[in-house]
Protein backbone atom coordinates (compact mmCIF):
# COMPACT_ATOMS: atom_id res chain seq x y z
CA UNK A 1 0.00 0.00 0.00
CA UNK A 2 1.12 3.44 -0.91
CA UNK A 3 2.49 5.67 1.93
CA UNK A 4 0.23 8.91 2.00
CA UNK A 5 3.15 11.22 1.11
CA UNK A 6 3.39 9.05 -1.86
CA UNK A 7 -0.26 8.88 -3.11
CA UNK A 8 -0.27 13.17 -2.02
CA UNK A 9 2.69 13.35 -4.67
CA UNK A 10 1.34 11.45 -7.32
CA UNK A 11 -1.80 13.47 -7.21
CA UNK A 12 -0.05 16.65 -6.96
CA UNK A 13 2.16 15.80 -10.35
CA UNK A 14 -1.18 14.81 -11.78
CA UNK A 15 -3.13 18.10 -11.45
CA UNK A 16 0.57 19.86 -12.92
CA UNK A 17 0.17 17.24 -15.98
CA UNK A 18 -3.35 18.54 -16.42
CA UNK A 19 -2.92 22.12 -15.90
CA UNK A 20 0.27 22.40 -18.19
CA UNK A 21 0.67 19.41 -20.01
CA UNK A 22 4.27 18.71 -21.55
CA UNK A 23 4.82 18.41 -25.41
CA UNK A 24 4.57 14.99 -26.94
CA UNK A 25 3.24 13.32 -23.81
CA UNK A 26 0.48 12.45 -22.35
CA UNK A 27 0.54 10.77 -18.61
CA UNK A 28 -2.45 9.31 -16.48
CA UNK A 29 -2.70 7.32 -13.49
CA UNK A 30 -4.86 4.02 -13.42
CA UNK A 31 -8.48 4.59 -11.63
CA UNK A 32 -8.01 2.03 -9.65
CA UNK A 33 -4.04 2.20 -8.37
CA UNK A 34 -2.47 5.71 -8.28
CA UNK A 35 0.86 3.90 -8.80
CA UNK A 36 0.36 2.67 -12.11
CA UNK A 37 0.36 5.35 -14.40
CA UNK A 38 -0.20 4.79 -18.58
CA UNK A 39 1.54 7.02 -20.68
CA UNK A 40 1.81 7.63 -24.62
CA UNK A 41 4.74 8.93 -26.44
CA UNK A 42 3.93 11.01 -29.61
CA UNK A 43 7.01 10.67 -32.11
CA UNK A 44 8.99 13.65 -32.74
CA UNK A 45 8.79 15.16 -36.09
CA UNK A 46 12.11 15.11 -38.16
CA UNK A 47 12.99 11.52 -36.64
CA UNK A 48 12.02 7.90 -37.52
CA UNK A 49 9.30 8.12 -34.64
CA UNK A 50 7.27 10.89 -36.84
CA UNK A 51 3.63 9.87 -36.38
CA UNK A 52 4.11 7.43 -33.61
CA UNK A 53 2.13 6.65 -31.09
CA UNK A 54 4.27 4.81 -27.81
CA UNK A 55 1.94 3.38 -25.21
CA UNK A 56 3.88 2.44 -22.01
CA UNK A 57 3.28 1.92 -18.19
CA UNK A 58 5.23 3.32 -15.49
CA UNK A 59 4.99 1.63 -12.06
CA UNK A 60 6.04 3.44 -8.91
CA UNK A 61 6.86 1.96 -5.63
CA UNK A 62 4.88 2.61 -2.31
CA UNK A 63 8.16 4.74 -1.16
CA UNK A 64 7.88 7.01 -4.27
CA UNK A 65 9.31 9.85 -5.09
CA UNK A 66 12.24 8.50 -2.60
CA UNK A 67 12.42 5.66 -4.93
CA UNK A 68 12.37 5.31 -9.02
CA UNK A 69 9.71 3.86 -10.55
CA UNK A 70 9.95 0.95 -13.17
CA UNK A 71 9.33 2.12 -17.03
CA UNK A 72 8.03 -0.56 -20.06
CA UNK A 73 6.85 0.59 -23.26
CA UNK A 74 4.09 -1.80 -24.47
CA UNK A 75 4.26 -0.71 -28.61
CA UNK A 76 6.39 -2.32 -31.02
CA UNK A 77 9.01 0.81 -31.92
CA UNK A 78 12.07 -0.29 -32.77
CA UNK A 79 14.23 1.40 -30.06
CA UNK A 80 13.04 -0.87 -26.80
CA UNK A 81 11.74 -4.05 -26.26
CA UNK A 82 8.27 -4.20 -25.31
CA UNK A 83 6.61 -5.70 -21.97
CA UNK A 84 10.17 -5.56 -20.30
CA UNK A 85 11.54 -2.65 -18.11
CA UNK A 86 13.71 -0.27 -19.68
CA UNK A 87 17.09 0.71 -18.07
CA UNK A 88 17.58 4.64 -17.42
CA UNK A 89 19.27 7.09 -14.75
CA UNK A 90 16.09 7.48 -13.89
CA UNK A 91 14.35 4.33 -13.51
CA UNK A 92 14.97 1.22 -11.04
CA UNK A 93 17.25 -0.37 -12.82
CA UNK A 94 19.88 3.02 -11.03
CA UNK A 95 18.42 3.55 -7.36
CA UNK A 96 21.49 4.93 -6.62
CA UNK A 97 21.15 7.87 -8.87
CA UNK A 98 17.80 8.43 -8.73
CA UNK A 99 16.62 11.75 -7.31
CA UNK A 100 13.48 12.66 -5.35
CA UNK A 101 12.75 15.86 -7.17
CA UNK A 102 12.24 13.98 -10.68
CA UNK A 103 8.87 13.98 -11.66
CA UNK A 104 6.40 11.98 -13.75
CA UNK A 105 7.27 14.52 -16.56
CA UNK A 106 10.60 14.82 -15.49
CA UNK A 107 10.99 11.10 -16.48
CA UNK A 108 8.90 10.55 -19.70
CA UNK A 109 10.85 13.83 -21.02
CA UNK A 110 14.05 11.90 -20.19
CA UNK A 111 12.32 8.86 -21.76
CA UNK A 112 11.52 10.71 -24.48
CA UNK A 113 14.67 12.12 -25.59
CA UNK A 114 16.59 8.44 -24.52
CA UNK A 115 14.17 6.98 -27.23
CA UNK A 116 15.64 9.62 -29.75
CA UNK A 117 19.35 8.15 -29.67
CA UNK A 118 20.82 5.39 -30.50
CA UNK A 119 23.15 4.11 -27.35
CA UNK A 120 22.64 0.76 -26.38
CA UNK A 121 20.71 -0.06 -22.83
CA UNK A 122 19.46 -3.02 -20.84
CA UNK A 123 15.74 -3.43 -22.86
CA UNK A 124 17.07 -1.57 -26.01
CA UNK A 125 17.09 -3.18 -29.47
CA UNK A 126 18.68 -2.46 -32.67
CA UNK A 127 16.30 -1.92 -36.00
CA UNK A 128 16.85 0.22 -39.21
CA UNK A 129 15.13 3.44 -39.82
CA UNK A 130 12.95 1.76 -42.36
CA UNK A 131 11.94 -0.57 -39.78
CA UNK A 132 11.02 2.33 -37.12
CA UNK A 133 8.95 3.85 -39.72
CA UNK A 134 6.96 1.28 -40.18
CA UNK A 135 6.14 0.61 -36.89
CA UNK A 136 5.51 4.47 -36.02
CA UNK A 137 3.13 4.22 -38.77
CA UNK A 138 0.78 1.16 -37.99
CA UNK A 139 1.47 2.34 -33.69
CA UNK A 140 -1.87 4.03 -33.45
CA UNK A 141 -3.63 0.74 -35.13
CA UNK A 142 -1.84 -1.70 -32.57
CA UNK A 143 -2.83 0.61 -29.36
CA UNK A 144 -6.24 0.65 -30.28
CA UNK A 145 -6.51 -3.51 -30.17
CA UNK A 146 -5.60 -2.66 -26.62
CA UNK A 147 -8.70 -2.61 -23.83
CA UNK A 148 -6.82 -0.64 -21.07
CA UNK A 149 -5.75 1.63 -23.57
CA UNK A 150 -8.95 2.61 -25.24
CA UNK A 151 -10.50 2.79 -21.79
CA UNK A 152 -7.44 5.36 -20.77
CA UNK A 153 -6.72 7.52 -23.86
CA UNK A 154 -10.39 7.74 -25.56
CA UNK A 155 -8.84 10.83 -27.56
CA UNK A 156 -6.34 8.70 -29.04
CA UNK A 157 -8.82 6.23 -30.16
CA UNK A 158 -11.16 8.58 -31.86
CA UNK A 159 -8.48 9.93 -33.96
CA UNK A 160 -7.74 6.46 -35.04
CA UNK A 161 -11.23 6.09 -36.13
CA UNK A 162 -10.89 9.78 -37.88
CA UNK A 163 -7.99 8.64 -39.89
CA UNK A 164 -9.85 5.21 -40.64
CA UNK A 165 -12.69 7.32 -41.87
CA UNK A 166 -10.23 9.53 -43.84
CA UNK A 167 -8.52 7.01 -45.43
CA UNK A 168 -11.84 4.81 -46.44
CA UNK A 169 -13.26 8.32 -48.14
CA UNK A 170 -9.87 8.66 -49.72
CA UNK A 171 -10.42 5.42 -51.18
CA UNK A 172 -13.92 5.43 -52.19
CA UNK A 173 -12.33 8.88 -54.20
CA UNK A 174 -9.91 7.07 -55.86
CA UNK A 175 -12.30 4.14 -57.26
CA UNK A 176 -14.57 6.22 -58.70
CA UNK A 177 -11.77 8.23 -59.73
CA UNK A 178 -10.98 5.16 -61.63
CA UNK A 179 -14.40 4.35 -62.81
CA UNK A 180 -14.94 7.35 -64.53
CA UNK A 181 -11.83 7.71 -66.38
CA UNK A 182 -12.58 3.55 -67.46
CA UNK A 183 -15.59 4.94 -68.26
CA UNK A 184 -14.50 7.80 -70.19
CA UNK A 185 -11.78 5.66 -71.73
CA UNK A 186 -14.73 3.38 -72.90
CA UNK A 187 -16.52 5.98 -74.21
CA UNK A 188 -13.49 7.51 -76.14
CA UNK A 189 -12.60 3.93 -77.73
CA UNK A 190 -16.16 3.52 -78.45
CA UNK A 191 -16.19 6.67 -80.69
CA UNK A 192 -12.87 5.94 -82.40
CA UNK A 193 -14.81 2.35 -83.27
CA UNK A 194 -17.61 4.49 -84.44
CA UNK A 195 -15.59 6.82 -86.39
CA UNK A 196 -13.50 4.22 -87.63
CA UNK A 197 -16.80 2.33 -89.20
CA UNK A 198 -17.70 5.21 -90.82
CA UNK A 199 -14.76 5.67 -92.25
CA UNK A 200 -14.82 2.27 -93.49
CA UNK A 201 -18.43 2.69 -95.03
CA UNK A 202 -16.94 6.10 -97.14
CA UNK A 203 -14.25 4.25 -98.16
CA UNK A 204 -15.67 1.05 -99.40
CA UNK A 205 -18.23 3.18 -101.29
CA UNK A 206 -15.89 5.17 -103.37
CA UNK A 207 -14.54 2.05 -103.82
CA UNK A 208 -17.82 0.64 -105.27
CA UNK A 209 -18.24 4.12 -106.87
CA UNK A 210 -14.77 3.75 -109.16
CA UNK A 211 -16.04 0.25 -110.06
CA UNK A 212 -19.43 1.68 -111.27
CA UNK A 213 -17.26 4.41 -113.17
CA UNK A 214 -15.09 1.90 -114.97
CA UNK A 215 -17.83 -0.75 -115.35
CA UNK A 216 -19.76 2.08 -116.78
CA UNK A 217 -17.17 3.77 -119.16
CA UNK A 218 -16.44 0.79 -121.71
CA UNK A 219 -20.37 0.67 -122.50
CA UNK A 220 -20.74 4.39 -123.57
CA UNK A 221 -17.54 4.15 -125.50
CA UNK A 222 -18.38 0.89 -127.12
CA UNK A 223 -22.07 2.04 -128.43
CA UNK A 224 -20.07 4.64 -129.42
CA UNK A 225 -17.67 3.43 -131.57
CA UNK A 226 -20.86 1.43 -133.06
CA UNK A 227 -22.27 4.61 -134.04
CA UNK A 228 -19.60 5.57 -135.84
CA UNK A 229 -18.94 2.61 -137.48
CA UNK A 230 -22.09 2.51 -139.00
CA UNK A 231 -22.15 5.98 -140.15
CA UNK A 232 -19.22 5.27 -142.03
CA UNK A 233 -20.60 1.71 -143.37
CA UNK A 234 -24.01 3.79 -144.78
CA UNK A 235 -21.73 6.43 -146.71
CA UNK A 236 -21.05 4.95 -149.63
CA UNK A 237 -24.56 3.76 -149.96
CA UNK A 238 -25.99 6.86 -149.67
CA UNK A 239 -23.78 7.91 -152.27
CA UNK A 240 -25.12 5.21 -154.79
Amino acid sequence: MADKACIKRLQKEYRALCKEPVSHIVARPSPSDILEWHYVLEGSEGTPFSGGFYYGKIKFPPEYPYKPPGISMTTPNGRFMTQKKICLSMSDFHPESWNPMWSVSSILTGLLSFMMDTSPTTGSVNTTTAEKQRLAKSSLSFNCKNATFRKMFPEYVEKYEQQQLSEQTASEQRVSSDARQDKSSNSVSERNSDSAGEDMKRVEGLKDMRRNKKQAFPTWMMLLLFSIFGVVMALPLLQL
